[in-house]
């Protein structure tokens, strides 16, 4: 049943991507736009964001959440226009989408998201109201943009080595590993957490971290002590944390974590729930990978640049010459 429940939402998605727009007479609740005659309607829209608005209010509410809904559902609507104007496009020119590549579509979808039950699609789509032949119309759209925004992308695009390296130092960061270090960590927790003087139980505590960092100072193994004393998660695996980065820590601890030398033990750092004892085993630079090694990946993001810039110069070039009605 969970597996239907999937393939149902995950075929509501395609279809809701890819809906052709309803001729005049099928429109039930209101226009949202027109192209050349062609109607857009309210409900095309929701059916194209109404995943991403349920989720927007998983997270958000109110003002915020009108806003965004607001957002999401002004972009549809674009989004519906220039496939609008694709769609016509491709009528004019009187081009054509062979049989053979909307079957090839249809049956790598019930092979990849149905496990090659055809039953279980066809079920899917007679479930939601589409027969085989409304969804070959679908998908048969959804090729036509594809193939249109395709054909108006060059294959002879050369990147200059001044915009790679431009790109690079932009975009450095991302080609950045940042600095680590191998922490292990002794973790006291205070016996009152809200915020009344310390107990008889966290003073016992405070005096106990002292004990600790003094016997730690005196070469005891703070594995070994990290596993009788320590109490946090990592207690059993001698307060390992492991290689972490700076994002991974409380800013007050990751300042003493990062301070220390290999090998260097801190001393005792209170905080609102606890004392902690710190020790670096070993640090790791940040490293920026050179640009010969990312280089490739560049040429193919700057590639992929260029062909959107052309695709949204051509859409521009439809959308002058349309008549476009946004209500």
């Amino acid at each position: 049943m969970i597996m239907i429940t999937k393939r149902i939402l995950l075929l509501l998605t395609l279809l809701a991507a890819t809906a052709p727009l309803k001729a005049v007479e099928e429109v039930l609740n209101g226009i949202a736009a027109v192209v050349n005659g062609e109607i857009i309607t309210f409900s095309q829209v929701r059916e194209l964001v109404g995943a991403r608005e349920r989720s927007a209010a998983e997270i958000y509410h109110g003002e915020e959440l009108q806003r965004r809904i607001k957002e999401m559902r002004q972009g549809a609507v674009q989004d519906l226009v220039d496939r609008a104007l694709i769609l016509q496009e491709f009528r004019k020119k009187e081009f054509n989408i062979p049989s053979y590549i909307i079957d090839d579509s249809i049956n790598r979808i019930i092979r990849q998201e149905f496990g090659g039950d055809r039953t279980a699609f066809v079920k899917t789509l007679q479930a939601q109201g589409y027969t085989m032949a409304r969804f070959r119309e679908v998908e048969k759209d959804k090729i036509t943009v594809q193939a249109m925004r395709q054909a108006k992308t060059s294959d002879n695009i050369i990147v200059s080595p001044v915009k790679i390296r431009e790109y690079y130092n932009k975009n450095s960061a991302a080609y950045t590993s940042p600095e680590q270090v191998k922490l292990r960590m002794i973790v006291l927790k205070e016996g009152s957490s809200n915020g009344d003087a310390p107990s008889d139980s966290s003073a016992g505590k405070k005096q106990m971290a002292a004990e600790l960092r003094e016997k730690l100072a005196g070469g005891a193994e703070f594995d070994r002590l990290a596993q009788m004393y320590s109490e946090d998660s990592t207690s059993d695996m001698g307060g390992d944390w492991g290689w972490i980065e700076r994002k991974t820590l409380n800013e007050d601890l990751a300042k003493v974590a990062f301070s220390l030398k290999p090998g260097e033990i801190s001393t005792v750092t209170q905080l609102d729930n606890g004392y902690y004892i710190l020790m670096v085993e070993a640090r790791k630079p940040a490293v920026t990978k050179p640009l010969s090694e990312v280089q490739p990946e560049i040429v193919q993001a700057l590639i992929q640049e260029e062909k959107l810039k052309g695709q949204e110069r051509w859409l521009k070039g439809l959308r002058e010459k349309a008549y476009i009605k946004i209500l």
